[in-house]
């Protein structure tokens, strides 16, 4: 199955406007799902429940959020992750845009990252496989 950006978008922003209750306007491209949407860690279930219906696709946890490297010591010092860390949150997630978290790589800050871009960046990687 090969959908265009386009395609995957329009799925993206129609499943986050049932599990979030927000605007078709509100979710563009560059939206942090936490931080714009208002996304809280429950809403996470939900949304990847609709994402996989939505497109037929299986989404592992920890592809979308490795709870497991930013709670592992090897990988954050201080409640910040460490380059060893960014090196491997980048490995995991090749789809996710990291240049605002590469400058102040806070771990409470880390659900602040993901975009709605990201996303459909993250869903273009599983439909085309």
């Amino acid at each position: 199955m090969s959908l265009s950006e386009e395609e995957i978008f329009g799925k993206v922003q129609e499943s986050l406007v049932d599990a979030l209750g927000v605007d078709d306007d509100e979710v563009t491209e560059e939206a942090t799902l936490v931080g714009d949407l208002g996304a809280e860690s429950i809403d996470f279930l939900d949304i990847v429940f609709k994402l996989e219906k939505a497109f037929g696709i299986t989404i592992p946890r920890e592809e979308l959020s490795p709870e497991d490297i930013l709670t592992n010591s090897q990988y954050v010092s201080g409640g910040v992750v460490t380059s060893e860390g960014m090196t491997e949150l980048k490995r995991r997630m090749p789809w996710a845009d990291f240049s605002k978290f590469d400058d102040s790589p806070r771990v409470q800050d880390f659900s602040n990252l993901l975009t709605v871009g990201d996303l459909c960046r993250y869903v273009g990687t599983k439909v085309t496989d």
